[in-house]
């Protein structure tokens, strides 16, 4: 397996993206392409007086680098010869199996959108980062912010991606996909919001995917849905809210145990664990987020992603490269085709 890191893509790079690389090369034995200003890579490397590039990793010279602040819609033009946009050629090519990025989002999902191209019948790719449970599992959130404005049927084919990615990850042959709303009654909701739950709906009565209804914003974490539908706005908007107060608590329970003597012995007894909680939502550990809707795997990482990180978003990338769900996407949106086709008849 191989996969194609942009290499000058993050606050940190291209001393974290080389290192991260080399760290995920040594542990899973994977095949890496480095993309990027060749001279600062093995600067990078001298740096940290490694002489010669492992058995297994290469680099594939780019020049130019996508800057946070280009236009996404111009850098496929603009920025022919970024790092970028270089890599997302070689994955379009074929010749890696997924690409890792933590550059500008936009141009990110702009790239990966015209260059890879969305798989069949996808009307939108969407962010789909996977959150730790109560229950011990995971939930997806799709979208998280690659669509603002989204319409009932986008909202419909995120629900069908979830439901198929979370099959597939998970084992589980009936994924419960819930619609993020302000409420779980019927009738709570915006128009777009009650729109897309009729079409839930009758997806799920074709038998296309477990809709169970609407669900609020507490309910994400505490298990009770695996696929949580929504808008990228308020998708977003949800995991930064989720992400700080990850941080406030973990800052409070520090607090805590450096109190006093007895609650510092107690942290020291229970050290292990509590190393074990917080790295369920440390993204240095979860890696990245899969752009869902593409034909091959497109990963964004945290751009503020250090070595770690990027060793953690390579093993996602892995991982997504060994269970694909676009010919399963395909055959799904054609039984909606046909559901739609019906329904106007």
């Amino acid at each position: 397996m191989k996969i194609i890191l942009d290499a000058m893509g993050g606050d940190h790079a291209p001393e974290a993206t080389v290192l991260g690389a080399l760290e995920a090369h040594r542990e899973f034995g994977v095949e890496i392409t480095l993309v990027g200003r060749g001279e600062e890579i093995l600067s990078v490397m001298g740096k940290h007086s490694i002489t010669d590039l492992p058995k297994g990793v290469e680099i594939a010279n780019a020049d130019d680098v996508v800057d946070m602040h280009d236009d996404p819609t111009s850098v496929i033009h603009k920025r022919k010869n970024s790092s970028m946009i270089v890599g997302l050629k070689m994955l379009a090519d074929g010749q890696a199996d997924a690409f890792v990025s933590a550059g500008n989002t936009g141009a990110l999902l702009t790239g990966a959108t015209l260059l890879v191209k969305r798989v069949k019948g996808v009307r939108r790719a969407a962010f789909g980062p996977v959150l730790p449970n109560k229950a011990g599992g995971q939930t997806l959130l799709i979208d998280s912010g690659a669509n603002a404005e989204c319409t009932p049927e986008f909202l419909l084919q995120f629900g069908v991606i979830g439901s198929l990615y979370m099959g597939k990850a998970t084992g589980n042959p009936s994924p419960r996909v819930g619609l993020l709303n302000n409420g779980a009654e019927d009738s709570k909701g915006t128009p777009l919001h009650k729109e897309a739950h009729a079409l839930l709906t009758e997806a799920s009565q074709a038998g296309i995917i477990n809709f169970i209804g609407n669900v609020e914003g507490r309910d994400v974490l505490l298990g009770g849905v695996d696929v949580v539908v929504c808008d990228g706005f308020s998708g977003n908007v949800l995991l930064k809210s989720i992400e700080g107060t990850a941080m406030f608590m973990g800052s409070l329970v520090k607090r805590v145990f450096k109190k006093n003597l007895l609650t510092m012995i107690g942290g020291l007894l229970c050290k292990k664990e509590m190393k074990k909680l917080m790295a369920m939502m440390d993204y240095r550990e979860v890696g990245g987020t899969e752009l869902f809707g593409i034909r091959r795997p497109v990963i964004k990482a945290h751009g503020s992603s250090d070595a770690r990180a990027f060793r953690s978003a390579i093993r996602q990338a892995m991982e997504a490269a060994q269970r694909p769900i676009a010919e399963d996407l395909e055959n799904a949106l054609r039984q909606l085709s046909a559901i739609k086709e019906h329904s106007e008849v």
